[in-house]
């Protein structure tokens, strides 16, 4: 988390095997695992209140990624 998170989402994606994705809100947090196979979620603290935090961190973790369509695309996003 940071203010924006956009910040730490972009760091983050310079290493090689992590695919961050920015959430703000549940939907989101549950489209970044199911499409882009994300493994961290970033939030922006000035714009989330804590209860959605949780909420969203509950979501992104037990949401699991699609695959099918989407693959050809995650495979693509390596750093290398």
């Amino acid at each position: 988390m940071c203010g924006s998170a956009n910040g730490v989402c972009m760091t983050a994606n310079k290493h090689q095997g992590i695919r961050a994705g920015l959430a703000y809100q549940s939907d989101v947090a549950s489209l970044i695992r199911q499409h882009n196979d994300a493994n961290i979620i970033c939030m922006p603290a000035r714009f989330v209140a804590f209860s959605q935090v949780t909420h969203m961190v509950e979501i992104f973790i037990s949401t699991a990624f699609e695959g099918g369509r989407h693959q050809n695309r995650v495979n693509k996003i390596s750093c290398s």
